[in-house]
């Protein structure tokens, strides 16, 4: 019997320092000066093992929309899940990703979404976990200014079996006063002027440029692939608070 090929990307994460910044990334988002806070390491030596994990696809790196000499990293989730699946599957076909199917899965928990307009990313963000979860997850959206949901947010989910056509452009002041258990910014400009909330709710940042500001002819296919990955990152997080028991 042939024994199968080790997988090389299993001693890229079991570096301990690497494993710190893929842990640190798979909350959320961050810039280089805040990942080196997160990991207690000088920059230089965070530097160097950010390349190797740029090198083999589990970051990506783009500027930041709000200022432009800032980067942002994110953890490259899709990419990530395949070569843990195809991992465990090597050693034996019932080794795979867990799958939640079930809306009971989930915690009756509230998630605030914001961006600065409230009209796509956000929107989008909220009636896809709303749909995921059956209206278990009380989901809302704001903004600092209110404008109106786009409609191409509207039809690209409607192409997926969404619909958040009722959805309207809300001000984020109008949920100050109120507790949320997790707050989720979709946009890097909202996040550097964010309230405060509460009972200090575990906030997550994913660093999504605007489909919005995309030339016309490229603007819906922009939508789709927003809606792609706020997909992604939305299975990854429903998986990280679904009940003890799965």
């Amino acid at each position: 019997m042939s024994v199968t090929p080790y997988p090389q990307f299993l001693s890229l994460i079991a570096h301990e320092l690497r494993w710190s910044m893929l842990t640190a990334l798979a909350q959320t988002d961050l810039r280089a000066q805040e990942l080196v806070q997160r990991v207690g390491q000088p920059q230089n030596l965070v530097s160097y093992h950010l390349r190797q994990l740029k090198d083999a696809n589990l970051v990506s790196e783009h500027r930041s929309s709000a200022d432009r000499r800032d980067v942002y990293y994110s953890l490259n989730l899709t990419q990530l899940e395949g070569l843990y699946v195809r991992t465990g599957q090597a050693l034996h076909p019932l080794l795979g990703g867990k799958k939640i199917s079930a809306a009971s899965d989930y915690p009756a928990l509230k998630i605030l979404v914001l961006c600065t307009h409230n009209s796509a990313r956000s929107q989008m963000a909220e009636g896809i976990l709303r749909h995921r979860t059956q209206g278990i997850l009380q989901v809302v959206s704001a903004g600092t200014h209110i404008t109106a949901v786009h409609p191409y947010a509207v039809e690209v989910l409607a192409k997926r079996g969404i619909d958040i056509a009722a959805q309207r452009s809300k001000h984020v002041t109008d949920f100050v006063e109120q507790h949320f258990d997790y707050i989720i910014t979709v946009c890097d400009r909202i996040r550097e002027v964010c309230p405060t909330f509460p009972d200090a709710p575990d906030t997550i940042h994913w660093s999504l440029p605007d489909p919005v500001d995309a030339q016309e002819k490229d603007r819906y296919e922009r939508f789709e692939r927003t809606a792609d990955d706020l997909s992604t990152r939305i299975d990854h997080f429903l998986l990280t608070i679904a009940q003890p028991a799965l």
